[in-house]
């Protein structure tokens, strides 16, 4: 063999080395690639930090939609609501059918429902009557201002008062952990799961504000997403003519 073969050999060898060289650093660029590039960074955070994060988060801002199931006092419902300080509007739908509209302008409230509800909202439940029905067909469409003096008012101004539902939906029961990343309407998300995600899970923004974008309840208590953060959108007393206002109560004596 010729010196001059051996260094086309050696240098093959160099050259073949360097290339490997560079391949392997490359994947090992890519291996530790930081998940947290570009991101609001509370995924770098402990699951209690991450949970305060989004609690505050929440609480600054101006505006949310949320919607989804939940369960209290043994019912189920279904809620899209979208809230301010101001107050909120939306719908509320309760296991077995019942469903009704909520609207809240600063102090005022007022509730909207079809013939049905309103029929059924005599006492001890029984099955309505005639005068019941043509009572209830004159609501059809209208909005009924609620009295704040009626225990009617506490029950249903929850729904729409932002900071009163928040605090109420957005707790997790149990030792935190981090969980899962994920996406929650395209947007990057990372968990903070409790009791191992039976006392709750709850996923945060990892971009932009770390505000919490889904939330499963612990104890199959309902899932609710939250979105629309401070986006504006209009709260406007309906017009008299499509107000129906009988002054002290609207719920049945007790």
């Amino acid at each position: 063999m010729t010196a001059w073969t051996l260094g086309v050999r050696a240098r093959s060898a160099a050259v073949a080395g360097a290339v490997c060289a560079v391949l392997l650093a490359v994947l090992a660029g890519c291996g530790s690639e930081d998940p947290d590039k570009g991101t609001n960074g509370v995924g770098k955070l402990s699951p209690g930090k991450i949970e305060d994060r989004a609690r505050k988060a929440a609480e600054a801002a101006d505006s949310v939609r949320l919607s989804g199931s939940v369960v209290s006092k043994g019912r189920t419902y279904r809620l899209d609501m979208r809230l301010s300080g101001d107050g909120g509007l939306g719908e509320v739908a309760a296991k077995g059918g019942s469903r009704f509209e909520l609207l809240r302008v600063g102090e005022d409230l007022y509730l909207k429902a079809g013939t049905d509800f309103w029929s059924r909202q005599g006492e001890g439940g029984e099955q309505p009557s005639e005068t019941d029905l043509a009572a209830a067909r004159k609501l059809e469409d209208k909005y009924v201002k609620v009295p704040s003096g009626d225990p009617a008012y506490d029950q249903l101004s929850g729904f729409t008062d932002k900071d009163v539902l928040l605090d109420g939906l957005l707790s997790l029961q149990g030792e935190r952990e981090t969980g899962d990343r994920g996406e929650v309407e395209g947007v990057r998300t990372i968990e903070v799961r409790a009791a191992g995600g039976a006392g709750g899970v709850l996923s945060v923004a990892l971009i932009g504000k770390p505000y919490p974008l889904r939330l499963e309840r612990g104890g199959d208590a309902g899932v609710v997403q939250l979105t629309e953060w401070d986006k504006e959108f209009t709260l406007r007393a309906p017009g008299k003519d499509q107000v129906v206002d009988y002054g002290k109560r609207i719920s049945a004596a007790e």
